[in-house]
């Protein structure tokens, strides 16, 4: 039996507004490629690049619970957000943070990483006195490696000590692009 696409996205849709979903997800394009979106109910839970649909599915469906569906409206609120802030019209995002199945010392870091203003840098160093374990570089390298919602916490504003671009998820090309739109670098 095959389903129209149409009855398909409407199951889609009825199942995220009956709040029958753990999580929900969408790809969206954007001027660094396609992204994937994801959210629960508590808010925005996950921004891939280069997404694998299958593997990120999986993955949501073991820090949130199997059911998983490609849904647009429960990302549409954080879809909007990337689209301002890559038109250049955002500087802070408002979207709820869903931080749940996140190490309580990589939430600190991402709280704080999150205070670093738009079109400014700061140090993996400098993070690590922020959350009061000055020695603690690598292991705030470590969180930005593993950050699940990039741009949104913004790691790229992370740079090394020496000032160079180093580490990125979405390769340093995407870093120094974000960087260069938000005018910390010239």
């Amino acid at each position: 039996m095959t389903v129209s696409p149409d009855l398909d996205a409407r199951f889609r849709e009825a199942a995220a507004d009956a709040g029958l979903l753990d999580a929900a997800y969408d790809l969206t394009d954007s001027p660094i490629g396609t992204l994937l979106v994801a959210a629960t109910d508590r808010g925005l839970c996950r921004i891939s690049f280069f997404p694998d649909v299958e593997s990120t599915r999986e993955r949501l469906a073991h820090d949130f619970g199997p059911r998983v569906l490609r849904a647009a409206k429960p990302v549409d609120r954080a879809r909007k957000e990337l689209d301002e802030y890559f038109a250049g019209r955002r500087t802070v995002f408002d979207v709820d943070l869903d931080l749940r199945a996140i190490p309580e010392f990589h939430v600190q870091v991402l709280r704080e990483l999150a205070q670093v203003p738009y079109g400014q840098v700061t140090t993996y160093g400098t993070l690590a006195k922020r959350v009061g374990h000055p020695s603690a570089a690598r292991a705030v390298g470590t969180v930005m490696n593993r950050n699940r919602i990039p741009i949104v916490l913004p790691c790229h504003r992370v740079i090394g000590a020496n000032g160079k671009l180093v580490g990125y998820a979405g390769g340093l090309d995407v870093k120094e692009r974000l960087l260069r739109l938000e005018g910390a670098l010239l």
